[in-house]
């Protein structure tokens, strides 16, 4: 029995020798070296807050335990950084973080993209952004039924198309029909925000999880009021705040608001690797990226520096990535339509 179980062993290595041999070799490649984290956006933002804070804690679980280091690489809303990737060595020692609504971008036929978001090896995402559209209690608008039945075009102020705060507006506008004026060319959402105080714009929409914490003030005086989410699932902290999906009437609005707002906002901060990159390494890095949003330590920063922990697998990333390209070319023109449209 023992000499049939030696030679089934044998037989087993015999059988697999390029995954022993994967990995054996991708246990022992990182050892001594160092991993770059390319961030699509500038040091002190969202961006570049999350990646530093994962390059602290990630590498003691990557067997070898390599350093981490993060670079910037601004540009184009971070499609500098995204084109960078797709082009680097694939050998598992560049991670990228641009963001992730850059895949719905190259749907729409962005040309300034020159990528396959399907090529990718998604790592992970470490937050599913929320959504929210704030108004001032100047605006006169108190709850979603008041939007829906005011006779004003709601200011909401926005940068650009292509960033949250633009693309939200035109959604809702397009799906639920409501009174919309988007004031663009905001440099970002600090200055939407003063704008909004000084009665420039009536609010705007953005990431919840920046609103509730740079309008903490508004918030909580009452100035300032989360009127409508736009979220796959409700914000455990705002349960009665509505949801627009709730309140689209038709399958063409759900889908509008799905593809639209839902998904990008899913994988908005999500990590990736270049096409090609060994299975083996991917595998590694995926694993000590799902280990490293578990980690006591790394939570604890977390918590201390206001920063949500929301994960997504790199499978689940690829997951989304995978749906969004399978909308039909009727859906893609009307995103395209809404999304590049001028008010």
């Amino acid at each position: 029995m023992i000499k049939i179980a030696c030679l089934f062993n044998a037989l087993l290595i015999i059988a697999a020798p390029g995954q022993a041999h994967a990995a054996a070799g991708d246990d022992n490649f990182y050892r001594g070296k160092n991993i770059r984290i390319i961030v699509g956006f500038a040091a002190g933002g969202g961006f570049d807050a999350y990646a530093r804070a994962i390059a602290r804690h990630m590498g003691r679980h990557i067997p070898g335990n390599p350093s981490m280091i993060v670079d910037n690489m601004t540009g184009a809303g971070s499609r500098v950084s995204a084109n960078f990737l797709y082009r680097a060595p694939a050998d598992g020692m560049v991670i990228g973080n641009f963001i992730g609504s850059l895949v719905l971008q190259q749907i729409m036929g962005d040309k300034g993209i020159e990528f396959d978001g399907r090529k990718f090896e998604w790592v992970g995402a470490p937050v599913q952004d929320e959504t929210v559209c704030a108004l001032t209690k100047a605006s006169g608008i108190n709850s979603l039924d008041d939007w829906f039945a005011s006779k004003k075009q709601i200011k909401l102020g926005g940068e650009a198309p292509g960033a949250n705060d633009s693309d939200v507006p035109r959604v809702l506008k397009t799906a639920l029909g409501l009174p919309i004026q988007l004031i663009e060319g905001f440099k970002g959402t600090s200055n939407i925000r003063i704008a909004a105080e000084a009665g420039e714009v009536d609010g705007g929409c953005w990431t919840w999880a920046s609103i509730r914490t740079t309008w903490a003030n508004g918030l909580e005086s009452g100035n300032v009021k989360a009127i409508v989410q736009i979220n796959s699932k409700k914000a455990d902290d705002i349960p009665n705040v509505p949801n627009a999906i709730d309140y689209a009437k038709t399958a063409d609005a759900k889908i509008l608001i799905d593809s639209g707002v839902h998904a990008p906002s899913a994988i908005l901060r999500a990590y990736a690797l270049p096409p090609g990159t060994p299975k083996g390494r991917v595998e590694l890095l995926r694993n000590a990226f799902n280990a490293t949003m578990k980690d006591a330590d790394f939570l604890a920063e977390m918590k201390k520096s206001r920063l949500e922990i929301n994960a997504l697998t790199g499978a689940e990333v690829d997951a989304v990535v995978k749906k969004l390209f399978q909308m039909d070319a009727k859906n893609v023109a009307k995103i395209r339509e809404v999304l590049v449209s001028k008010n």
